[in-house]
């Protein structure tokens, strides 16, 4: 059976376990050999990383075509209006084509939440709102390119969630260990 390490990335971790100048990797949080993450966050992102020691089973988790939903809590700069969840929901015009439709609604700020280091620079005139986004893809960048591009720019970004796999229990910084496969 495969090995499943379901890992809270911190903010400002790099999802590789080699050094890259002083920037903090995988490598300060997980002692396990021989797995390697399926899929990417972005070093300015947070939340669920998947990490495996089985190649199909990393094929299965990051391939598109699979169409794995992974499920995002976004901060946002400003009220999030319904033409813009509309939007969102019909899939976005990028430079590298049109987004698949997302599942997109409005939330209140989630209550499973942890404080960021360093914390989002808030502004006093300028009001931030929070949604829930599932994607089946993976572009870069994707979701934040989505947002800004229906006028609400990506304060943070949690990903919460990656097909059956959520971070219930997994403190950032924190992983545990399943055995697992997606039959």
């Amino acid at each position: 059976m495969s090995k499943l390490v379901l890992f809270n990335k911190p903010f400002e971790v790099l999802c590789q376990f080699s050094a890259d100048g002083n920037k903090k990797t995988l490598k300060d949080f997980i002692d396990i050999s021989d797995v390697y993450a399926a899929g990417r966050l972005d070093y300015d992102s947070e939340g669920l990383l998947l990490l495996t020691d089985d190649g199909k089973l990393q094929h299965r988790i990051s391939d598109p075509k699979f169409k794995q939903p992974k499920t995002y809590w976004a901060q946002v700069e400003g009220e999030i209006t319904d033409e813009a969840l509309k939007q969102l929901r019909k899939g976005i015009d990028l430079k590298d084509g049109k987004t698949r439709p997302a599942q997109a609604k409005k939330i209140t700020e989630p209550d499973k939440l942890w404080n960021r280091t360093p914390p989002i620079r808030e502004r006093k005139n300028i009001p931030t709102s929070w949604l829930q986004l599932t994607i089946t893809e993976g572009r870069n960048r994707q979701v934040r390119r989505m947002t800004a591009a229906v006028g609400f720019p990506t304060l943070r970004l949690i990903r919460y969630k990656i097909g059956r796999w959520n971070l219930d229990s997994i403190s950032p910084g924190e992983f545990k260990v399943i055995d697992s496969s997606l039959r």
